[in-house]
């Protein structure tokens, strides 16, 4: 049975175990799951249990309830808000209007009355959690979200990494066919100041409605050539033509060219379409995306406006053509996050292209810079010290020939990648240590602060409260407040022992606005307030 999680707060005991008595809560589909003395008790338990209801008294020491409701609001913005009160006044209902609460209880509280309130917020909570579940609803967002996520499956399909089964299962979820038993890839690039004259679409103002404008005169003018699809990639509008036989692949040509010239003649600049090599199957479409990409840099040969095939530019080899292509993006994701075994699977499959087809040494020597090119990268992109890869001329300029066999390049790979793989998980357990430090020090500056908090700390590291405090507690084994509270009593302690400051003068000093606050914590901490302990004048600071 689902329950409503609800929290009540007062700085009364006697009230808290009242109301916590006088309600049957789970008959009322509710559970109790936690009591606070005092608005700032109740955030911090607010954080950890997320309760769905927060019932809270308005005047309490520390943070009354209001500025709790308000807090919590910003926080949570689903969580109902009760005040129950002995205050009937107008200002305090207008707050507590502002902070949005959901209802407002005078005291005494009746417990009928109270029943009444559980139920009408109970009511308010049935219907969020059922509009949220409502299959209408959620069908209507869909089909507003479908042009979005057919855009998203046309980038992964380009990108590659992706599998025929995957990509036909994702067709038929987002009603996309792809019919053919060829397909090619034309990338369309307009190019802004080839003419003199301005127009009204080369404003900065226009620029961006010139990628909608293109992908509209393409729907309307390449469908006698051929079937296709259009979707915006990166900085291109791509054409995925779907062809029934090779011989269909010179009107999807001429068909581009004539759209580029429609463009020219309708926004009076130049555009050129580049279009990759034939493919027979879906998942090796990244390959036709970079014949594609490489056919616009012909452009300076080409022309300016019209359609480019990467197959009249470049000589057609087929053995060229398929290392040229290869995909390393699964062999970068494995060092970078994967183990062992993953990266010595994605250097096996790298290396079946050599033991599959026979090429001459030049192509091998190409391939294998390629790939230290990528590492290279890493390299430098994780800050890793190069000194340790410089073994056995670890460089662009390492030969093929310097192994005797694929297996000892195999090997030789193994040892790289995993060096990589191992530097990079040691360096990233050296920036959380690193941060971890960083934070306790700027916290022994600033715990003075009584606006010192999470956000203050995340915003001065440059992180996310959650990454912050996961890494925090991970490299402390507490959490970032208890953290904090630590170092003021410690220090409370020391000039307690050291001084004779009064109570209210040590609160300021190490972080605290109000002395009454500041000794309801250290009793918390110690178990006696600061002036017992300091009249015994025997505890002795912790220190971690």
């Amino acid at each position: 049975m689902f329950l409503y999680k609800i929290m009540i707060v007062d700085d009364e005991e006697s009230i808290r175990e009242g109301i916590r008595q006088k309600i049957d809560w789970k008959r009322s589909d509710f559970e109790l799951v936690a009591t606070a003395g005092n608005g700032q008790e109740a955030l911090e338990l607010a954080q950890n249990l997320h309760p769905d209801v927060v019932m809270t008294d308005i005047k309490m020491p520390f943070m009354d309830g209001l500025e709790l409701c308000e807090r919590l609001h910003r926080m949570m913005r689903d969580v109902k808000l009760v005040i129950f009160t002995g205050f009937d006044d107008f200002e305090y209902a207008q707050k507590a209007i502002k902070v949005n609460v959901t209802e407002y209880v005078l005291k005494p509280i009746d417990s009928q009355e109270l029943i009444g309130v559980l139920n009408r917020v109970k009511d308010k909570l049935d219907n969020e959690f059922a509009q949220k579940c409502n299959i209408k609803q959620l069908s209507e967002q869909y089909e507003r979200s479908l042009p979005i996520l057919r855009e998203q499956l046309f980038n992964r399909l380009f990108n590659g990494n992706v599998s025929e089964q995957w990509i036909l299962e994702q067709a038929g979820l987002y009603e996309i066919s792809f019919a053919g038993s060829f397909w090619a890839v034309a990338l369309v690039e307009p190019h802004y100041g080839i003419h003199k004259n301005e127009t009204q679409y080369t404003t900065t103002s226009r620029k961006e409605l010139i990628p909608h404008m293109i992908k509209q005169l393409i729907e309307e003018n390449l469908p006698p050539y051929c079937s296709f699809k259009t979707t915006l990639y990166q900085d291109f509008v791509a054409v995925l033509a779907m062809l029934s036989g090779q011989d269909e692949m010179v009107s999807f040509i001429n068909g581009m060219d004539q759209v580029c010239k429609q463009v020219q003649r309708y926004l009076l600049f130049d555009i050129s379409a580049g279009i990759g090599s034939l493919c027979t199957s879906l998942s090796s479409l990244w390959c036709s995306v970079r014949g594609a990409k490489s056919a616009l840099r012909y452009c300076v040969l080409a022309g300016s406006s019209g359609a480019i095939y990467i197959d009249d530019m470049e000589p057609k080899n087929v053995a060229t053509h398929d290392y040229v292509e290869y995909n390393f993006n699964e062999l970068i994701s494995a060092i970078i996050i994967g183990d062992f075994k993953e990266i010595t699977n994605e250097i096996s499959r790298f290396l079946s292209l050599f033991y599959a087809k026979r090429y001459q040494l030049l192509q091998y020597q190409l391939l294998l810079m390629e790939l230290i090119t990528e590492l290279l990268k890493i390299i430098r992109d994780y800050h890793l010290e190069s000194t340790e890869f410089l073994e056995k001329g670890f460089d662009s300029l390492l030969s093929i020939a310097d192994f005797n066999s694929l297996e000892e390049l195999k090997e030789w790979l193994q040892y790289i990648c995993s060096k990589i793989n191992r530097l990079i998980r040691q360096e990233r357990m050296n920036m959380t240590k690193r941060i971890a430090e960083e934070a306790k020090q700027y916290i022994q500056a600033h715990y003075s602060d009584a606006e010192m908090s999470l956000e203050k700390i995340c915003s001065y590291l440059h992180l996310s409260t959650s990454h912050f405090s996961t890494l925090f507690k991970r490299e402390t084994g507490i959490s970032f407040v208890s953290y904090l509270t630590q170092v003021r009593l410690n220090e409370a302690v020391k000039l307690l022992n050291t001084t004779e400051c009064l109570l209210s003068e040590i609160a300021q000093k190490v972080g605290y606005n109000e002395s009454t606050y500041f000794s309801y914590v250290f009793k918390k901490q110690f178990g006696m307030s600061p002036v017992k302990y300091r009249s015994r004048g025997v505890m002795k600071c912790e220190t971690h």
